[in-house]
């Protein structure tokens, strides 16, 4: 079996951690990243190829130069509100992108591919857990990109064959247990992060936007996967469809929702620190809850989440 494997976006959070397990799994991981918000010190099991999945001479020259078996795609813009104000850089870079990335698959013969989805395509839920069969109805344009995605991967798998497995993150959190590689964003928007910063007095205080939804404090509620948990998850899809296993949406989550101030607790027992609150309004488009039914990826890729419990994943990040 040939075991090279495309990472796209390899060289970003969640695309760094899938690299290091797809090393651990045997398997030879290649990045291509444009390197807008990835990071040299996070490529460390692999090689390094430095270009944009919007360019097909990129491409062509990763297909031809390392030959992989299969893509793992995570390359795309992800924040949410950018994409209600910029929603033109989100479709192009998103769907134009794996257009492109998918068109050089088909020139190289590249059969698989495992396609970073979001439970973003869900949009507001009717059904807590989310199923994977739940309507999918995005509110705002990030959503509707991956979810365009998804349709397009149907399309291409009916007429050319190319197999896929579809993974629906839900709030992807914590660090790489070895302390190895982490979270670094800019802007950083993802909570655990935020709140790790207000404890170390890197950020005056942690706002909570919203303390008046229908949950148990009033926060909202969000399924925080550990990272770790997600790359095994990758790795698992992509030997599934390696041994031509069928193509899969699957969703990724631990099936447990955290409010807001559960999480901000979790950090001061994981710090020993008091975190300042200041608390604001609703953002707009914010579901009250969302968290995974995610029994689909425990039957068909043997999938379990390990670090699944909030304080386990907050002292992963705290310790990185």
């Amino acid at each position: 079996m040939d075991t090279t494997v495309l990472v796209t976006g390899g060289a970003g959070y969640i695309g760094s951690h899938t690299c290091k397990a797809l090393k651990q799994a045997g398997l030879t991981p290649v990045t291509l990243d444009n390197m807008v918000y990835g990071h040299d010190w996070a490529v460390k099991w692999g090689p390094l190829v430095k270009g944009d999945i919007l360019s097909a001479a990129d491409l062509d020259g990763v297909f031809a130069a390392h030959k992989p078996a299969a893509v793992v795609h995570f390359a795309a813009f992800a924040y949410v509100g950018e994409s209600v104000q910029n929603p033109a850089k989100y479709y192009h870079n998103n769907v134009t992108g794996t257009l492109s990335l998918l068109d050089a698959m088909r020139r190289h013969g590249c059969g698989h591919i495992v396609f970073s989805s979001t439970c973003a395509t869900y949009g507001v839920p009717n059904a807590l857990p989310i199923p994977e069969d739940h309507p999918q109805k995005p509110i705002n344009p990030y959503g509707w990109s991956k979810l365009m995605i998804e349709q397009i991967l149907r399309d291409y798998e009916q007429a050319y064959g190319i197999t896929h497995a579809s993974l629906r993150y839900f709030n992807a959190a914590g660090a790489d247990p070895d302390g190895e590689i982490g979270e670094d964003h800019d802007p950083e928007t993802h909570l655990i992060p935020l709140v790790i910063k207000a404890a170390l007095g890197l950020r005056r205080h942690i706002e909570v936007f919203g303390t008046d939804y229908d949950t148990p404090d009033g926060t909202a509620i969000r399924d925080y996967i550990h990272v770790t948990d997600l790359a095994d998850a990758h790795v698992s899809a992509i030997s599934r469809l390696m041994d031509k296993g069928a193509s899969v949406m699957l969703n990724l989550g631990t099936g447990v929702g955290n409010t807001v101030r559960q999480v901000i607790e979790a950090v001061e027992r994981v710090s020993g620190r008091k975190v300042p609150v200041v608390e604001g309004p609703r953002r707009a488009g914010d579901p009250p809850a969302l968290y995974a039914n995610a029994g689909g990826a425990g039957r068909l890729l043997h999938w379990t989440p390990r670090f699944s419990d909030i304080d386990t994943t907050v002292e992963t990040a705290w310790r990185w």
